[in-house]
């Protein structure tokens, strides 16, 4: 049981613990669920930072496509070297099934604590190691595959981090400000992504080729290590979330989560997983393959791709908060059905004015394109986290979440690029992301809504 649910359990009898309960119940919010102010801070401020360390660590990789394809793929054509790159890219997602699983059925047996503490640690680990990957000139063929290896544990160790995150925020939320906490996993990922995108652009700008190519490239992967210990580190500060204690004390906690997922929630499972499918494509494709894409395809220079990308970033974390209130006001569906709508209707237009010469253009579709995501991902983790119920939230969440972004998020660049190849139109990532939106769209119809229902409840 936490320090505030203790609390609330102590007899106001006059009893030397009378005092400090009156204490505590005066900073305590005023929602019912006897958790204070203080507390909700401490784990928004930890969910926040972990988060973001873990993403900043998964996402370099793709700002540093190109450089990447470089040093570990020398003797292939650009293009090819470049879908090698997307493509081992690609594969790290395929263990984020299996990662979801494992994350989820530790994080629905064991705590959400527990299983964030470990994946912060082995995303930063595996992350730090590729900064020390020898280059393909140096040993050959040994370099791509020991970077795919890399990759793989990277993967693994992401499939229970935004789940987890989502999950422990919700259940720590008031009970109708649910969506406006759980965007803060959405903006902590944005952020890693932002440095990511500051530290690629200030690479771009000082150093030579030859120097990125050499060790520039290997400076945003060093990073890893002191920023995963210190997320680590705040993260074990926290308790457990007062949803899975209660759950624990009651001894309801389930000895199979995953088996009763796939057995009793299945349909639920199907319909996140729909659900998901505009943020696995379009996040991938907006906010992290949108930089190479732009040089590569439309001639702009890296410095301005990387700059346009930047600023996206920016404005598409304000616009995060700003959703989730939405749709903590007027609910999960109504917001979602509009980021799919948005994105059927302005997608195509979009990407045709990226084609224009002009930057300031250039960047207001960008930052156009990051709001309208914003709609499906300021949205999205809250809607997940209560459309299951707490013995197997953390599970439903992640083998969902982590099956669409296996199938079609680490695929989005690779299918853009290969879509372009084949067409020779700059255009086609567009009716792909359509493609997503509609997927979407459907299951988001299909499922009642979720916010403000009691988090023990199955939603849908």
């Amino acid at each position: 049981m936490s320090t505030a649910s203790q609390d609330a359990a102590t007899p106001a009898d006059g009893s030397p613990d009378a005092e400090s309960q009156s204490m505590s119940g005066r900073s305590r919010a005023n929602d019912g669920t006897g958790v204070t102010p203080q507390t909700r801070r401490k784990v928004v401020v930890a969910s926040f930072i972990g988060n973001f360390v873990e993403w900043f660590d998964y996402a370099v990789y793709g700002y540093l496509a190109t450089t990447i394809a470089v040093v570990f793929f020398p003797e292939s054509d650009p293009r090819v070297a470049l879908l090698s790159t997307y493509a081992l890219f690609a594969i790290s997602f395929l263990i984020r099934p299996i990662g979801g699983f494992f994350w989820g059925n530790l994080g629905d047996r064991v705590g959400r604590r527990t299983a964030l503490a470990w994946s912060i640690l082995i995303m930063s680990g595996a992350t730090f190691l590729i900064a020390l990957l020898p280059s393909y000139q140096a040993v050959g063929f040994f370099a791509p595959l020991l970077l795919l290896v890399l990759r793989l544990v990277q993967g693994f160790s992401a499939a229970g981090e935004y789940a987890g995150s989502s999950a422990f925020l919700v259940e720590y939320a008031p009970p109708r400000r649910r969506g406006m906490y759980a965007a803060v996993v959405p903006a902590s990922t944005a952020s890693g992504l932002l440095l990511g995108s500051l530290i690629a652009s200030l690479l771009s700008v000082t150093l030579t080729d030859p120097q990125m190519e050499s060790w520039g490239w290997r400076l945003p992967f060093l990073l890893a290590a002191p920023m995963g210990l210190i997320g680590r580190y705040i993260r074990n500060k926290l308790e457990d979330t007062p949803e899975f204690q209660a759950l624990a004390k009651g001894d309801d906690v389930v000895k199979a989560p995953t088996k009763q997922l796939l057995v009793t929630y299945w349909r639920t499972g199907l319909l996140a997983s729909g659900a998901v499918l505009l943020n696995a494509v379009g996040f991938y494709m907006i906010l992290s393959y949108m930089p190479v894409y732009m040089s590569t395809e439309l001639g702009l220079s890296d410095t301005r791709a990387y700059i346009a990308t930047t600023v996206a970033l920016f404005t598409y974390i304000g616009f995060i908060f700003l959703t989730g209130l939405l749709s903590d006001r007027f609910g999960r569906r109504k917001v979602l059905i509009s980021a799919s709508v948005s994105f059927i209707v302005l997608t195509v237009p979009a990407f045709f004015l990226l084609e224009t010469d002009s930057f300031l253009v250039i960047l207001l579709v960008q930052v156009l394109l990051g709001a309208m995501l914003t709609l499906n991902d300021g949205t999205l983790p809250s809607f997940l986290a209560e459309l299951f119920p707490t013995e197997v939230r953390y599970s439903g969440f992640a083998v969902s979440f982590n099956l669409s972004n296996a199938i079609f998020g680490g695929t989005a660049p690779f299918v853009a690029t290969l879509l372009i190849g084949m067409t020779g139109s700059t255009i086609a990532p567009a009716w792909y992301l359509m493609a997503a939106a509609a997927v979407s769209l459907i299951a988001v119809l299909i499922a009642r809504e979720t916010a403000h229902h009691d988090l023990r409840r199955q939603a849908a």
